[in-house]
């Protein structure tokens, strides 16, 4: 098949549609073509996305397809597709259906039988994890936690044992009482990165401590959505770890396949072993 048939969007088909997470640089060429020949395009906020089709040229009906209203918007759609219409789903930024209610619509796309197609973009997740400067070998998505703050601490205390770097969404003006509960949780030195603005103009990538970070917040106004990156744990607590019956080449390699430098991993096996990194790095050697 040559690559304009490849390209070609197909009737009654859904197509997940990334868009830019700030820079719109970053809207590729096959998303425009996408969003110009669809039947239509299902947006979480289609004031926005219209200032976004506009700025490329692209005039496109716009239907709503957000939280509130995605079961009598999602059947609709649906209806739409099975008559043989094409549709492109956007979210605000990022990629649509990631911690976003186009889960629910891809759901309702393949118990009905249509086809669902995915055209890559920007995610902000996975670029936050890229300038973290943790382990990206294995992570976990967590998207964002529970606004009340008992419900908040049930999730953190589920992830307490969590090896794999995490990954969290948060706004602005829930980061602090987040912070709070993270510190409480996961302890003062567990290293995080907080990810704000990114791809615009004042993108940063603050990286430090939780018990850094807390403190930090508490005399600076948190500005922008954020994207928090947290050091995974080392899974067990105290005498009852068995990674100290292993050798301590054995228990630094454990975390180097998790994905740590080599120093974050001899780190981390002497803070399991109760000793000091420089006393395990001397075994080592």
């Amino acid at each position: 098949m040559q690559q304009s048939e490849k390209n070609k969007v197909e009737a009654a088909t859904l197509y997940l549609v990334g868009t830019p997470i700030g820079n719109l640089a970053d809207m590729t060429e096959r998303a425009k073509k996408v969003l110009s020949e669809v039947s239509f395009v299902a947006a979480e906020d289609t004031r926005n996305s219209m200032k976004l089709l506009s700025y490329f040229g692209i005039h496109a009906e716009l239907v709503s397809y957000y939280e509130h209203n995605k079961r009598e918007s999602g059947e609709k759609i649906v209806a739409r597709l099975l008559a043989g219409e094409s549709c492109a789903l956007i979210t605000d930024a990022g990629m649509p259906a990631i911690s976003d209610p186009g889960e629910d619509l891809v759901r309702l796309c393949s118990e009905a039988g249509v086809t669902v197609r995915v055209v890559p973009g920007p995610s902000a997740c996975v670029s936050a994890l890229a300038l973290s400067g943790l382990p990206t070998a294995r992570f976990t998505f967590e998207g964002f936690l529970p606004a009340q703050k008992n419900d908040r601490r049930r999730r953190l205390d589920a992830l307490k044992s969590e090896e794999r770097t995490m990954i969290f969404y948060e706004a602005p003006h829930k980061l602090r009482a987040t912070l709070d509960d993270m510190l409480s949780v996961f302890g003062a030195d567990r290293k995080i990165s907080l990810c704000r603005e990114l791809t615009k103009l004042n993108e940063e990538a603050y990286r430090t401590t939780l018990g850094e970070a807390a403190d930090y917040y508490k005399e600076k106004e948190p500005r922008g959505e954020y994207v928090l990156v947290i050091e995974g744990g080392t899974g067990y607590e105290g005498e009852d770890n068995p990674l100290n019956a292993l050798s301590p080449e054995e228990h630094v390699s454990h975390y180097e396949n998790l994905g740590m430098k080599r120093m974050d991993a001899i780190k981390a096996a002497a803070k399991d072993r109760g000793v000091s990194k420089s006393e395990l790095y001397k075994e080592l050697i």
